[in-house]
């Protein structure tokens, strides 16, 4: 029987060296790169940050809050390399989810899928 780690280093390597996750590494290298394009990215993300702690903590977001979230993720959506930014994060974040239901399925047998019926 193989070692499930060693399964789990080699899933690692073999997603480090994907089409989707080396993208991913070098739009980040040319935003880091871009000094406009980093203090928007970095903006976007504090903001997010900001109310998902909010969030978290069970505090109301304001109509003000959404409208200026909205309004930044509009603007950074503008900036060619962070949209595509986004879009590779969200294509990997799909692989990962996929990922992670294909190694679930095993729980699934003994617990069932309790949502379907």
């Amino acid at each position: 029987m193989s070692n499930v780690y060693d399964k789990a280093h080699e899933l690692k390597r073999t997603l480090a060296e994907s089409e989707e996750f080396t993208g991913l590494k070098s739009l980040h290298v040319q935003i880091a790169a871009d000094e406009v394009a980093s203090r928007m990215l970095n903006n976007f993300r504090q903001l997010q940050l900001e109310l998902q702690q909010k969030q978290m903590q069970g505090i109301q977001i304001t109509e003000e809050e959404a409208q200026k979230a909205q309004q930044q993720f509009e603007l950074v959506q503008q900036h060619e390399l962070i949209s595509k930014l986004m879009d590779a994060e969200q294509r990997l974040s799909v692989i990962i989810g996929d990922i992670n239901k294909i190694i679930t399925e095993p729980l699934e047998e003994i617990y069932g899928d309790s949502g379907q019926e």
